[in-house]
């Protein structure tokens, strides 16, 4: 019984893969797959874990819930590092890249001035034409004045009525374009340098009265005065007509001499911004005063002396201005030369061009006549005209139609924002009011009643797009799992092989190996 019992110890070991030849290849890959497969389970598994969102990523809206999330922590993570640069250097770490790395992309103060009408000039134009339709943020061409009217806000309700981030916006503008690199040249302009970037107002007015001390004929520190100090409308036009009086001057003299140094040239553009910028306020200064036609004279002249200047949009301005005069033919001529494809859009420009076709149909218009006998061709134009409009902004018809209150609106505005709707709204809601029926035509349209308004239509995507999406995906976790274990992954190769295209001659040898070992088997156990 020991020796029959040892003999069957032998003849299993015997039988073990290690010592019959021909089994390695057939019986050795499994044992070093699982022993591989231990230690790679944590990769597989998130493989797996993978696959598994992949597949449910539409009944569980995946999709949408990570890029909500996804949104989220990346802003909390932006906001930390700004914060921790801010303590750390004094700076904004997002300012700082703008100013030293995107201002000069976008046309900074490295261009050259050209003549108008030049072909260097008409190059810029299509430059600038092309970063401003880029641009989300603008300053709002309506902007209030700080002295003589925002601060009424704050003597009534003790609150203010800007925030800091729009504030700081203002102060990057202001050093933008009443700045530049000759300010030491001239000593007011090295103590207005400084002034733009204060923080505290006082601060600001304090150093503007000490630049005119040094010189009489300061512009800049004019203009601060005007908007910051002056608590009138009145006085803010007595101060601009100061300004506008030394800005000439100084323009005429920066002129003559641009030609000589970059230098120069750089001065020559700061005292181009100024000039346009006071001639704007002036402009509005006498819209608000109630002459009209003198402010439309204004913009009309800026806009043919200094046409590359979108950036003021001098245009939104003059629309305003012509609507308040019902002068609907000269605001059709503006829209036919602003309302383009090559410039950027705006809500003045889609919604004015909707009140112009509503104007035609609202006074007698009616929702039940025109679903009883259809919508004519002009009512189908002014609804196609609405519906674009709100595509492009669809927050605009709630503060037209007073669903939601105005408040004051901020220096600057997002585009296709609520602070763009709240900017338009705010100027323009008398003029859709002015108009019979206007107000009722868009209501009707923009609640659906005779096409659904889609806004920002979600597109599905085909399924190629997702075969290719999860074939390359595929692909690459492959290559990636190959490089870091390229003999586990091997060894997986072949056993996949080896289930879809099993060889003849592997399994011939296998059943010629396993009939060997049956038999050997079978002759010992006889004996």
């Amino acid at each position: 019984m020991a020796d029959r019992g040892g003999v069957g110890e032998a003849a299993a070991v015997g039988a073990s893969p290690a010592s019959v030849p021909g089994l390695n290849p057939t019986l050795g890959w499994r044992k070093r797959l699982r022993a591989g497969l231990a230690g790679t389970g944590a990769s597989l598994w998130f493989v797996a874990g993978l696959g598994l969102l992949y597949a449910l990523r539409i009944p569980l809206r995946l999709c949408e819930n990570l890029a909500a999330g996804t949104s989220s922590l990346i802003s909390g993570l932006i906001f930390i590092f700004e914060w921790w640069y801010f303590h750390k250097h004094g700076t904004s770490f997002i300012e700082q890249v703008s100013v030293s790395h995107l201002q000069p992309l976008m046309g900074g103060t490295e261009s050259s001035i050209s003549e108008p009408g030049s072909p260097s000039r008409n190059r810029e134009n299509e430059t600038s034409r092309q970063n401003l339709s880029e641009c989300k943020v603008w300053r709002n061409p309506l902007n209030l004045f700080r002295g003589a009217e925002y601060r009424r806000y704050t003597w009534v309700t003790g609150k203010e009525p800007l925030t800091y981030y729009d504030m700081n916006l203002s102060a990057q503008d202001h050093q933008t374009f009443f700045t530049c690199d000759t300010d030491f040249l001239r000593p007011s302009d090295t103590v207005m340098q400084k002034a733009w970037r204060e923080r505290n107002p006082p601060a600001r007015i304090k150093a503007a009265y000490q630049a005119l001390e040094l010189n009489n004929d300061c512009a800049t520190a004019y203009v601060l005065l005007a908007e910051e100090e002056a608590t009138t409308i009145v006085d803010a036009e007595r101060l601009f007509k100061q300004a506008l009086k030394a800005g000439e001057t100084i323009y005429r003299q920066s002129q003559q001499c641009q030609h000589q140094s970059p230098q120069h040239e750089a001065q020559l553009r700061r005292d181009t911004n100024v000039l346009v910028y006071i001639k704007r306020r002036l402009a509005m200064c006498a819209r608000k005063l109630g002459r009209i036609r003198e402010a439309v004279k204004i913009m009309r002249d800026l806009m043919k002396e200094f046409p590359p200047l979108t950036m003021l949009n001098i245009h939104e301005n003059l629309l305003e201005s012509l609507l308040e005069l019902q002068a609907y033919a000269d605001v059709q001529a503006v829209l036919a030369k602003y309302d383009d494809i090559s410039l950027p859009k705006s809500a003045a420009i889609c919604y004015t061009a909707a009140l112009l076709k509503t104007r035609t149909v609202s006074e007698k218009f009616s929702p039940e006549t025109a679903s009883r006998r259809g919508l004519s061709t002009a009512e189908i134009n002014a609804v196609e005209a609405i519906h674009r409009a709100v595509e492009f902004n669809p927050h605009v018809p709630k503060y037209l139609l007073e669903m939601k209150s105005l408040i004051l609106p901020p220096e600057h505005i997002l585009k296709r924002g609520d602070s763009e709707a709240i900017a338009y709204a705010f100027f323009h809601l008398q003029h859709w009011k002015r108009i019979e029926g206007a107000l009722n035509l868009l209501e009707c349209t923009w609640e659906g009643t005779f096409h659904h308004v889609s806004v920002y239509p979600k597109k599905e995507l085909p399924l190629f797009i997702h075969f290719t999406a999860g074939f390359c995906s595929s692909t690459a976790m492959i290559a990636i799992l190959t490089h870091q274990f390229p003999e586990i992954m091997g060894i997986f190769a072949k056993a996949v092989l080896g289930l879809w295209c099993p060889q003849p001659w592997a399994s011939s040898g296998f059943e010629e190996n396993t009939q060997d070992l049956k038999s050997e088997d079978l002759g010992l156990s006889s004996g």
